[in-house]
C-alpha cells in the first residue's frame, strides 16, 4: 500500500521495525509495543529533515497491528495531522481476547506468566524463547481465515527471509497490558480513515476503534466479502482501500 500512496503522489516511507527485519536491534523479534509505537515518531523526526516534506502536512497509515501502532502514535504524536488504518489489530486487545474478541483478559493471566518466565530461561538458557504471531504450520491454523495468515507468511505468497512470523516469548510481558487506543476517547482528536473487510475475524477492533476515537472527522469503510488478510494483497481489495484512503489523506492533509 506505501507504493500505491506513493503512486498518488504522497512522499511514503516503509520500513521495518526496531528488533525485526533489516532494522537493529537485540534480542532479535522483540514486539515491544510501546517501541514500536516510538519507531513512527522517529519516521516523522527522519520526515522532518527533509526538505521536500511539509512538516504540517504528516499522516500514518498502518495495516494489522501497525494499524493499532498508528493509532497510538496519533494519540501522543502531535505531528500527525491525519491518519489511516486498515485491517486494524490493537495488538494487546487480541492476545487478551483472542482474534475475535471470544476469550475473558483474566485468562490471558497465564501469558504473564509465560513472558516472566521467558525472561528467566532467556538469561538461563542463552538463548531467546519464541512464540507464533500467526500459524507456524497450515495445520495449526484454526479457521480458514488464520490458514491466510500462514499462508501468507509462510509460502511464496509474501514469505520473506527476514519476516519469520514469530516474536520472543518475553514480548508477552509487554503485550498482554497494552491497548493500543489508551487515551484514544480524549487525544485521538486527527481525522481519521478506517478500512475493515466485512469478512474480518478482527473487524471488532477497527469497530472498537472507530467507536473510542474522540475525533469529529472519523471515516469507516468496510471491503464488502473481504477478510483480514484480503487487504493485505487482494488486488481488487487492496485497490478498493486505496480509492479510500488516497482521497482521504488529499483532503486532511
Amino acid at each position: 500500500m506505501p507504493k500505491k500512496l506513493a503512486e498518488k503522489g504522497f512522499v511514503t516511507i516503509a520500513y521495518d521495525a526496531s528488533y525485526q527485519g533489516e532494522s537493529g536491534g537485540e534480542p532479535r523479534q522483540l514486539e515491544n509495543p510501546y517501541i514500536r509505537t516510538e519507531d513512527i515518531s522517529a519516521v516523522i523526526d527522519y520526515l522532518t529533515t527533509l526538505s521536500y516534506v511539509d512538516n504540517t502536512r504528516i499522516g500514518a497509515m498502518g495495516i494489522c497491528a501497525g494499524a493499532g501502532y498508528t493509532a497510538n502514535a496519533a494519540i501522543q504524536d502531535r505531528r500527525i495531522k491525519a491518519i489511516g488504518t486498515v485491517s486494524a489489530v490493537n495488538i494487546g486487545s487480541m492476545f487478551r481476547n483472542g482474534w475475535e474478541n471470544n476469550v475473558k483478559s483474566i485468562d490471558a493471566l497465564p501469558y504473564v506468566e509465560a513472558g516472566s518466565n521467558a525472561r528467566t530461561s532467556d538469561i538461563s538458557s542463552g538463548e531467546y524463547a519464541i512464540m507464533p504471531l500467526a500459524p507456524m504450520k497450515e495445520s495449526d491454523a484454526p479457521n480458514e481465515e488464520l490458514r491466510q495468515a500462514w499462508e501468507y507468511y509462510h509460502t511464496p505468497r509474501a514469505q520473506y527471509p527476514t519476516a519469520p512470523g514469530y516474536a520472543t516469548l518475553r514480548s508477552l510481558n509487554q503485550i498482554i497490558t497494552y491497548d493500543a487506543y489508551h487515551m484514544a476517547e480524549v487525544y485521538l482528536t486527527q481525522p481519521m480513515q478506517i478500512v475493515a473487510g466485512s469478512q474480518a475475524g478482527s473487524k471488532w477492533m477497527s469497530d472498537d476503534l472507530y467507536d473510542r476515537a474522540s475525533s469529529q472527522d472519523k471515516r469507516y469503510h468496510i471491503v464488502e466479502g473481504a477478510n483480514h488478510m484480503d487487504l493485505y494483497d487482494g488486488k481488487a481489495y487492496v485497490a478498493e482501500a486505496i480509492s479510500v484512503l488516497a482521497p482521504f489523506f488529499e483532503e486532511t492533509l
